[in-house]
């Protein structure tokens, strides 16, 4: 077993859509995806959390290769928030920085659907 879901997507377009999906969740702190992607992307949306959390130089570049430039309000782009609103409100936790609650099928494919969201 590879360890991680691929989706059904070549590696390029995988590592995009979920490159798209952190820095969503980032920004919006709480979406609704399918469970299989959730469930992916609550791995990388950990280690982003445990790299702002070290804030330093060397982290903020690891983050950048990730999270995308988007515009997330309040004059600061993704990356920023990350650093500056998401990271400190977890520096006692060590680690499970983000849940997955599972709704019901969607209704076209009925695919299960699943929210992630920040543990408050």
């Amino acid at each position: 077993m590879a360890g991680y879901s691929k989706l059904n997507r070549r590696s390029d377009q995988r590592k995009a859509m979920l490159r798209d999906l952190v820095t969503q969740l980032i920004i919006h702190e709480r979406i609704t995806t399918t469970e299989t992607k959730a469930k992916e992307l609550q791995r990388l949306a950990d280690k982003m959390v445990t790299l702002g959390k070290r804030n330093t130089l060397a982290s903020r570049r690891q983050a950048a290769q990730i999270v995308r430039f988007l515009d997330a309000g309040n004059d600061k782009n993704a990356l920023q928030k990350l650093f500056s609103d998401i990271a400190p409100r977890f520096t006692t936790r060590d680690g499970g920085y983000t849940r997955v609650l599972k709704l019901g099928p969607r209704r076209g494919d009925s695919t299960p659907m699943a929210i992630i969201e920040f543990v408050e």
